[in-house]
Protein backbone atom coordinates (compact mmCIF):
# COMPACT_ATOMS: atom_id res chain seq x y z
CA UNK A 1 0.00 0.00 0.00
CA UNK A 2 2.65 2.33 0.59
CA UNK A 3 4.53 1.86 -2.21
CA UNK A 4 1.40 2.26 -4.54
CA UNK A 5 0.77 5.46 -2.63
CA UNK A 6 4.21 7.09 -3.50
CA UNK A 7 3.82 6.25 -7.02
CA UNK A 8 0.75 7.55 -7.20
CA UNK A 9 2.37 10.58 -5.13
CA UNK A 10 5.00 10.94 -7.75
CA UNK A 11 2.95 10.98 -10.84
CA UNK A 12 0.65 13.64 -9.35
CA UNK A 13 3.99 15.69 -8.98
CA UNK A 14 6.56 14.39 -11.55
CA UNK A 15 8.63 17.65 -11.71
CA UNK A 16 9.74 17.77 -8.06
CA UNK A 17 12.71 15.51 -7.26
CA UNK A 18 14.16 16.37 -3.50
CA UNK A 19 17.42 15.27 -2.91
CA UNK A 20 17.53 12.74 0.57
CA UNK A 21 20.25 14.91 2.02
CA UNK A 22 18.13 18.13 1.91
CA UNK A 23 14.99 16.32 2.88
CA UNK A 24 16.33 15.40 6.42
CA UNK A 25 18.33 18.69 6.74
CA UNK A 26 14.68 20.09 6.67
CA UNK A 27 13.38 17.13 8.82
CA UNK A 28 16.15 17.97 11.15
CA UNK A 29 15.14 21.48 11.81
CA UNK A 30 11.36 21.05 11.72
CA UNK A 31 11.45 18.60 14.88
CA UNK A 32 13.79 20.37 16.23
CA UNK A 33 11.64 23.76 15.74
CA UNK A 34 8.60 21.44 17.07
CA UNK A 35 9.37 18.73 19.27
CA UNK A 36 12.07 20.19 20.69
CA UNK A 37 11.17 23.75 21.84
CA UNK A 38 8.10 21.90 23.11
CA UNK A 39 10.33 19.71 25.30
CA UNK A 40 11.86 23.14 26.85
CA UNK A 41 8.59 24.14 27.33
CA UNK A 42 9.10 27.01 24.47
CA UNK A 43 6.12 28.49 22.91
CA UNK A 44 5.20 27.13 19.53
CA UNK A 45 5.57 28.92 16.23
CA UNK A 46 4.49 28.89 13.14
CA UNK A 47 6.48 27.23 10.38
CA UNK A 48 6.13 25.03 7.11
CA UNK A 49 7.63 23.24 4.70
CA UNK A 50 7.95 24.75 1.28
CA UNK A 51 9.29 23.38 -2.05
CA UNK A 52 11.27 25.68 -4.60
CA UNK A 53 12.99 25.13 -8.28
CA UNK A 54 16.91 24.94 -8.36
CA UNK A 55 17.99 28.27 -10.47
CA UNK A 56 20.23 26.23 -13.27
CA UNK A 57 22.72 28.97 -12.29
CA UNK A 58 22.83 28.33 -8.25
CA UNK A 59 23.03 24.59 -9.59
CA UNK A 60 26.57 25.36 -11.70
CA UNK A 61 27.74 27.60 -8.80
CA UNK A 62 27.93 24.76 -5.84
CA UNK A 63 31.51 23.45 -5.74
CA UNK A 64 29.96 20.75 -3.48
CA UNK A 65 26.69 20.13 -5.08
CA UNK A 66 24.28 18.97 -1.64
CA UNK A 67 21.55 18.29 -3.98
CA UNK A 68 20.73 16.20 -6.95
CA UNK A 69 17.22 17.10 -7.47
CA UNK A 70 15.86 19.69 -9.40
CA UNK A 71 13.70 20.93 -6.26
CA UNK A 72 15.15 22.09 -2.80
CA UNK A 73 12.92 21.87 0.24
CA UNK A 74 13.42 24.49 2.67
CA UNK A 75 11.82 25.70 6.83
CA UNK A 76 9.92 28.95 6.60
CA UNK A 77 8.91 30.34 9.79
CA UNK A 78 9.57 28.81 13.01
CA UNK A 79 11.80 31.55 14.98
CA UNK A 80 11.16 32.43 18.63
CA UNK A 81 13.09 35.74 17.73
CA UNK A 82 11.24 37.41 15.09
CA UNK A 83 13.99 40.03 14.66
CA UNK A 84 16.94 40.25 16.34
CA UNK A 85 17.71 43.30 18.37
CA UNK A 86 21.12 45.66 18.51
CA UNK A 87 22.09 43.69 21.15
CA UNK A 88 20.65 41.07 23.84
CA UNK A 89 21.88 43.19 26.75
CA UNK A 90 20.29 46.25 25.28
CA UNK A 91 17.09 44.25 25.03
CA UNK A 92 16.80 43.01 28.16
CA UNK A 93 17.60 46.38 29.82
CA UNK A 94 14.83 46.49 32.61
CA UNK A 95 13.55 42.84 32.43
CA UNK A 96 13.32 40.85 35.63
CA UNK A 97 15.73 37.69 35.77
CA UNK A 98 13.07 35.22 34.84
CA UNK A 99 12.23 37.31 31.90
CA UNK A 100 15.89 37.46 30.75
CA UNK A 101 16.04 33.51 31.05
CA UNK A 102 12.81 33.07 29.26
CA UNK A 103 14.39 35.56 25.80
CA UNK A 104 17.98 34.29 26.49
CA UNK A 105 16.32 30.51 26.01
CA UNK A 106 14.12 31.61 23.18
CA UNK A 107 18.06 33.03 21.38
CA UNK A 108 19.93 29.68 22.15
CA UNK A 109 16.75 27.40 20.61
CA UNK A 110 16.45 29.04 17.82
CA UNK A 111 20.37 28.62 17.00
CA UNK A 112 19.79 25.05 18.34
CA UNK A 113 17.22 24.34 15.38
CA UNK A 114 19.23 25.47 12.75
CA UNK A 115 22.31 23.43 14.04
CA UNK A 116 20.26 20.31 13.94
CA UNK A 117 19.39 20.89 10.76
CA UNK A 118 23.02 20.58 9.29
CA UNK A 119 23.64 17.44 11.91
CA UNK A 120 20.70 15.67 10.75
CA UNK A 121 22.35 16.06 7.01
CA UNK A 122 25.64 14.82 8.62
CA UNK A 123 24.04 11.81 10.11
CA UNK A 124 22.54 10.33 7.56
CA UNK A 125 25.24 10.82 5.41
CA UNK A 126 27.51 8.95 8.10
CA UNK A 127 24.79 5.79 7.97
CA UNK A 128 24.78 6.05 4.19
CA UNK A 129 28.33 5.35 4.29
CA UNK A 130 28.92 3.33 7.29
CA UNK A 131 30.55 5.65 9.10
CA UNK A 132 29.84 5.91 13.28
CA UNK A 133 28.66 9.28 13.82
CA UNK A 134 29.89 11.24 16.46
CA UNK A 135 31.06 14.55 17.49
CA UNK A 136 34.72 14.16 16.22
CA UNK A 137 32.85 13.10 12.72
CA UNK A 138 30.63 16.03 12.46
CA UNK A 139 32.41 18.76 14.12
CA UNK A 140 31.78 22.68 14.01
CA UNK A 141 33.96 23.00 10.33
CA UNK A 142 31.19 20.54 8.93
CA UNK A 143 28.46 23.20 9.44
CA UNK A 144 29.05 25.20 6.43
CA UNK A 145 28.89 22.23 3.77
CA UNK A 146 26.45 20.97 5.80
CA UNK A 147 24.39 24.05 6.49
CA UNK A 148 25.34 26.09 3.73
CA UNK A 149 26.21 29.85 4.39
CA UNK A 150 22.73 31.02 4.42
CA UNK A 151 22.49 28.99 8.05
CA UNK A 152 26.04 29.84 8.96
CA UNK A 153 25.28 33.68 8.69
CA UNK A 154 22.17 33.55 10.58
CA UNK A 155 23.75 31.33 13.19
CA UNK A 156 26.94 34.29 13.58
CA UNK A 157 24.23 36.92 13.74
CA UNK A 158 22.10 35.52 16.90
CA UNK A 159 25.68 34.59 18.65
CA UNK A 160 27.22 38.55 17.93
CA UNK A 161 24.27 39.56 19.17
CA UNK A 162 23.64 37.33 22.16
CA UNK A 163 27.28 37.04 23.48
CA UNK A 164 30.17 40.17 23.11
CA UNK A 165 32.91 38.37 23.12
CA UNK A 166 34.62 36.07 20.20
CA UNK A 167 35.78 33.77 22.71
CA UNK A 168 32.27 33.46 24.39
CA UNK A 169 30.43 33.14 21.28
CA UNK A 170 32.78 29.92 20.35
CA UNK A 171 32.27 28.29 23.65
CA UNK A 172 28.37 28.76 23.35
CA UNK A 173 28.35 27.41 19.93
CA UNK A 174 30.34 24.49 21.07
CA UNK A 175 27.70 24.00 23.75
CA UNK A 176 24.46 24.59 21.28
CA UNK A 177 26.29 21.89 18.68
CA UNK A 178 26.81 19.09 21.70
CA UNK A 179 22.75 19.98 22.42
CA UNK A 180 21.97 19.63 18.79
CA UNK A 181 23.70 16.70 18.70
CA UNK A 182 22.46 14.82 21.66
CA UNK A 183 19.07 15.68 20.26
CA UNK A 184 19.29 13.92 17.21
CA UNK A 185 21.08 10.98 18.82
CA UNK A 186 17.98 9.77 20.74
CA UNK A 187 16.60 6.57 18.94
CA UNK A 188 12.72 8.28 19.03
CA UNK A 189 13.52 11.76 17.97
CA UNK A 190 15.82 10.02 15.08
CA UNK A 191 12.68 8.02 14.30
CA UNK A 192 10.08 11.01 13.78
CA UNK A 193 13.35 12.97 11.87
CA UNK A 194 13.70 10.05 9.64
CA UNK A 195 10.00 9.15 8.49
CA UNK A 196 9.43 12.82 8.14
CA UNK A 197 12.67 13.30 5.75
CA UNK A 198 11.05 9.78 3.92
CA UNK A 199 7.62 11.34 3.71
CA UNK A 200 9.55 14.93 2.61
CA UNK A 201 11.65 12.96 0.24
CA UNK A 202 8.52 10.32 -1.20
CA UNK A 203 5.50 12.44 -1.46
CA UNK A 204 6.97 15.60 -3.29
CA UNK A 205 4.10 18.79 -3.21
CA UNK A 206 4.63 22.58 -3.14
CA UNK A 207 4.13 22.85 0.65
CA UNK A 208 3.74 21.05 3.67
CA UNK A 209 1.59 23.21 6.46
CA UNK A 210 2.83 23.39 9.87
CA UNK A 211 -0.31 21.42 11.11
CA UNK A 212 0.26 18.77 8.87
CA UNK A 213 4.08 18.70 9.81
CA UNK A 214 3.13 18.82 13.74
CA UNK A 215 0.60 15.76 13.26
CA UNK A 216 2.94 13.72 11.38
CA UNK A 217 5.78 14.19 13.99
CA UNK A 218 3.36 13.33 16.84
CA UNK A 219 2.29 10.19 14.84
CA UNK A 220 5.91 9.02 14.81
CA UNK A 221 7.28 9.85 18.26
CA UNK A 222 7.52 7.92 21.06
CA UNK A 223 8.76 9.99 24.47
CA UNK A 224 10.95 7.57 26.61
CA UNK A 225 11.58 8.00 29.78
Amino acid sequence: MKNSHSANSCQQNPCIEIDKRIAYHQAGRAAAIYLGNKQKQLPAVYFHIIFKQRERSEQQADRFPRSYGNYTATVEGGHLIQSLPISFAEATRGFTRPQEEEYRCAFEADIMNLLTGSLAEAKFMASRYDKVFNANLANLSVLRFYGGSSDVNVINEYLECLVPHKAGRNQKLIELFLEAFSFINESSIWHAISALAAFIHDEPKDMINCEDVISFLDSHFVETT
